[in-house]
């Protein structure tokens, strides 16, 4: 079994590039846990997550559709152009439209929705919306460059963004503590300054197109991505809304601060699905029947065995790594116990990549969207239900429960159109074991015993993939394991 160069390096820069963002807010967070109350916390990442539902809404899901229309048009450098410029124009008028509307009415929507709180939009509300709409563009261009495989670039670009996310908001916490001008400040500089080199590389490489960029590729297939994007908002940042309108910011700095700390799970998840994901599409693309191949597969066998094996060093290591510095800080040493329980999340989350590429080469984003509004609406349900019986504990079961409805929905509506032959050990029973035996360890045994018992889950995890892949071990040469 060899592997290519070339895969290692990019998977490498775009787990690296990947890792940057999210990277920010570990570097951050002691930042955070000196210079901002609980209750201030929980407003900034409430804040936060507006933005990310703003950048949904700027972006209009050109990061998806630039997926699939560049393989389409690349052959075709004056209908690739007119693509490629007139989105990113789209997106700035796009922006600005969002901008004056926030402006005007997001006073009235932060107080609607979160009542009896003290959260007003201005500033932080409106700097958000300036986030949101940079980051759009930022993340479209990102998207852009895997498409293309430029990888260096891309790297090079998280880079510069995360050190001006990271200088300008210590700077901005140093100088103005109790405050969000850092937090949010700085995401909103780094945003700006992002943007204007974006838009003059887009604009240098493509030419100024003031066209319709549905000229070009499927308008119907734009807006099916734009309202699943919306619903996966729904499904992944609404929990923070809901926190919010429920208890208190400060529980809000308590649930997101257990899920940063599961931030290198999230990191490899991401930063491996960069590395596949335009080669998956290349792979699809040159099918005439679309199929799941073997090297499909394997792309996403890793990637699932990857992610539960971070996912058990994290139980185990990251609560005893923290716990130390965060006892003096109340909001933080209550999330250490959640962990685990949010850890299992990723499980589904991993799975779910494997079923969600087909739908969008297929353009079946249609039945896509159908069924996160399902699963959108089975979320919010579910939270409203179990939140206030289990407070955190309901949010993330509702997650759970979600995921899994989510998964049986794909698989059950993509079998007609999309051959999918694939090992069930290896892409679901070893991971399902593995959230089996936390789910029912955890309450019986990790409380008390928290150290043994998470080790044990990474023993368990080695174990379970040893069976798994027992023959592709034996064929390994560690010599020859490069070309």
């Amino acid at each position: 079994m060899r592997i290519s160069k070339g895969f290692i390096k990019s998977s490498l820069i775009y787990t690296v590039a990947g890792m940057l963002p999210m990277a920010s807010a570990v570097i951050l967070m002691p930042f955070y846990l000196r210079y901002l109350p609980g209750e201030l916390y929980g407003v900034g990442m409430t804040c936060l997550a507006f933005s990310v539902l703003v950048q949904i809404l700027a972006s209009y899901s050109f990061d998806t559709s630039l997926y699939v229309t560049y393989h389409e048009l690349k052959h075709d450098r004056a209908r690739l152009g007119t693509y490629v410029s007139s989105a990113f124009i789209f997106m700035l008028l796009l922006g600005a439209v969002l901008t004056v509307f926030f402006a005007l009415s997001g006073e009235f929507i932060f107080t609607y929705f979160i009542k009896g709180k003290e959260l007003s939009f201005y500033p932080y509300g409106l700097i958000s919306v300036g986030i949101g709409v940079f980051q759009a563009i930022f993340k479209v261009h990102s998207n852009l460059l895997q498409t293309r495989e430029k990888s260096e670039t891309y790297l090079w670009a998280n880079v510069i963004n995360f050190t001006i996310i990271a200088a300008a908001s210590i700077t901005g916490m140093v100088l103005f503590p109790n405050t969000l001008v850092g937090p949010l400040g700085g995401r909103l500089l780094a945003g700006g300054l992002m943007t204007l080199w974006v838009l003059f590389r887009v604009f240098r490489a493509y030419g100024w197109h003031v066209k319709s960029p549905w000229q070009q590729t499927s308008a119907r297939f734009n807006a099916l991505a734009f309202v699943y994007q919306v619903l996966q908002w729904v499904i992944n940042y609404f929990d923070r809304l809901m926190i919010a309108a429920y208890f208190t910011f400060s529980m809000v700095a308590t649930y997101d601060f257990a899920i940063k700390c599961l931030v290198p799970v999230e990191l490899m998840l991401n930063g491996l699905n960069s590395t596949i994901g335009p080669k998956v599409v290349k792979r699809m693309n040159e099918q005439t029947v679309k199929t799941a191949t073997q090297e499909i597969n394997r792309y996403y066998y890793g990637l699932v065995s990857v992610v539960l094996l971070v996912l058990c060093l994290s139980i185990a290591f990251i609560p005893s790594i923290l716990a130390p510095l965060v006892k003096k800080n109340s909001y933080a040493s209550e999330a250490l116990p959640y962990i685990p329980y949010i850890a299992v999340i990723f499980i589904f989350r991993a799975m779910r990549l494997y079923f969600v590429t087909p739908y969008t080469i297929l353009k079946k984003m249609g039945t896509l969207t159908v069924i996160n509004v399902f699963v959108s609406a089975l979320k919010i349900g579910l939270m409203v239900v179990l939140i206030s019986r289990w407070q955190l504990y309901g949010i993330v079961a509702s997650a759970v429960l979600a995921y899994a409805v989510e998964l049986v929905l794909l698989w059950y509506n993509l079998r007609h159109d999309y051959e999918m032959r694939f090992n069930a050990f290896k892409l679901f029973v070893a991971p399902l074991l593995m959230f089996a035996v936390i789910v029912i360890s955890e309450p019986l045994l990790g409380i008390h015993y928290p150290l043994p018992v998470h080790l044990g889950y990474g023993i368990l995890c080695t174990g379970l993939l040893y069976a798994a892949y027992r023959n592709e071990i034996k064929l390994i040469d560690p010599f020859k394991i490069l070309k």
